[in-house]
């Protein structure tokens, strides 16, 4: 089987949170004659592998594999990326496995790990693990990470209620080269469709050049992507950067000004050379509109030469120079129009407001390393937290928590060092908490033109019956006015 096209597989999320177990679409199972809580090989980047069970899920596309978040840090994927599977049929059962918790997420703990995170974790059910593997426990408020140290003399074995599983030794610090620091797709939120176009557009190309050769086109030099600030433009561009291996090089306005006549210039002819020797290589220009502005508009020479040499640097940009441009902007419309065409910045993407749902995503993402109570609901808060975008969304759950120390301040002492470990372990933002932050902020999209129809009915509002039927006495009148005024049109 590992030598069929058919074990390849996209990576997408799961339906469940598990951190042993992998979905695949029946039909998929039937074809790579898998079946249910059989333990596979899942093959990712950088020759990183790992062993799941499999089990079965309508839901998932054929030609996909959902796991989720931990089983794709161990393989250093992302959703979209691609996987191979294998049988492995000679995963045996363990008699020792050594683990030991990632130290910065036991902070405050003064339970017994074992007892409390790792026992029932494994009496759940028969979970394979392979060494050097991380893993996420959750148990009511808090999450603690494990590292797997070592395996008997295998590199996989399946954790059995008879296997002797050991926590001795000084936690494990958390390593940058396994990448959880990075900003991938996981960390953005709420902009599913912008970012499926922006991979289509950046990522494709850099990945895989080959396909425009094989068709005879060109691949897209630029794209603007424009919205409100706070959006999250510039973390969705980081996040393609990091996710492609690229390197990134970022422009401000005030990083290429200078007072000496032709240096602006000649610092972004420096960058573009730049990302030309290190390609492949991604230019991000925030606030584009500040370098680029509109040249009659201008008032004096200095603007319309640089936007005379950006324009200048793009047309020269090579096509196999894998050298992608990306620009940022409020204001779209205050851009020179000879940047917004063909051969430039071939597509502009808005990254606006997100809704209801995309607030949802976000405020999951701010909140998954949050001790939450459980009267937190973040379908409720994503529901009031109307115009909103990204960045407001991470100040309110800043807020939340800065609410709950405020709460905690009369039992924290500053000059103890440090804080007692049942203070912080009894430290826990509530839903409470959410409120009084949403009450305290604006959000950054209010002055924008964004309408929601809203879910309220007449049974949500007690207690102001007069008024409710004053109210539908008016509906009707305006309904029979309507009416009147259609008629008499008609018969005109």
């Amino acid at each position: 089987m590992s030598n069929q096209v058919s074990n390849r597989l996209v990576v997408d999320k799961a339906i469940r949170d598990d951190n042993s177990v992998i979905f695949l679409h029946p039909e998929t199972m039937k074809k790579l004659q898998l079946f249910r809580c059989d333990t596979i090989l899942v093959k990712g980047k950088k020759r990183k592998n790992t062993v799941c069970i499999v089990d079965a899920d309508d839901t998932c596309e054929e030609p996909k594999i959902g796991m989720n978040e931990v089983v794709r840090s161990n393989l250093r994927v992302r959703v979209g990326d691609v996987v191979s599977v294998h049988q492995c049929a000679d995963v045996k059962y363990g008699k020792r496995v050594h683990i030991l918790p990632v130290d910065d997420t036991i902070e405050g703990i003064t339970e017994d790990l074992f007892d409390a995170y790792l026992k029932p974790y494994f009496l759940e059910t028969y979970r394979p693990v392979r060494k050097g593997d991380l893993f996420l426990v959750r148990r009511e408020m808090r999450s603690v990470e494990f590292k797997v140290i070592e395996t008997d003399n295998a590199e996989y074995c399946i954790v059995a209620p008879d296997t002797q599983i050991y926590l001795e030794g000084e936690p494990v610090k958390r390593k940058g080269e396994n990448g959880l620091d990075e900003v991938g797709y996981d960390d953005v939120g709420g902009v599913g469709k912008q970012m499926a176009q922006i991979r289509e557009l950046v990522e494709l190309p850099l990945k895989h050049p080959q396909l425009f050769e094989s068709i005879g086109v060109k691949p897209p030099k630029g794209t603007l992507l424009y919205g409100p600030p706070g959006s999250g433009k510039t973390l969705l561009t980081r996040a393609v950067a990091n996710e492609t291996v690229a390197f990134f090089f970022c422009i401000n306005g005030p990083e290429i000004m200078s007072k000496v006549a032709g240096e602006r210039e000649s610092n972004l002819r420096k960058v573009f050379e730049e990302a030309e020797k290190y390609a492949p290589s991604i230019i991000f220009i925030d606030d584009i509109d500040s370098i680029a502005p509109k040249r009659e508009k201008t008032q004096g020479e200095i603007e319309t030469r640089i936007v005379s040499q950006l324009l200048k640097l793009m047309d020269g940009l090579n096509s196999h120079a894998h050298v992608k441009v990306i620009g940022a902007t409020n204001q779209p419309n205050s851009i020179d129009p000879a940047l917004r065409r063909f051969g430039r910045f071939d597509t502009e993407i808005e990254v606006g407001i997100p809704d209801e749902v995309g607030r949802l995503e976000v405020l999951r993402i701010h909140t998954k390393k949050m001790k939450l109570a459980e009267d937190v609901d973040l379908e409720r808060i994503a529901k009031n937290a109307h115009g909103y975008v990204g960045a407001d969304l991470a100040a309110l759950c800043t807020k939340a928590a800065l609410q709950c120390i405020r709460e905690n301040s009369d039992v924290i002492y500053l000059k103890d060092e440090p804080i007692d470990a049942e203070i912080l372990n009894s430290m826990v933002v509530t839903n409470k908490h959410f409120q009084t932050a949403l009450g305290a902020s604006n959000p950054s999209a209010l002055p924008e033109t964004v309408s929601e129809l809203p879910e309220e009915s007449w049974e949500g509002n007690e207690g102001i019956e007069s008024v409710k039927r004053e109210l539908r006495k008016l509906r009707l009148f305006v309904f029979f006015c309507s009416l009147c005024m259609l008629l008499s049109f008609v018969r005109s």
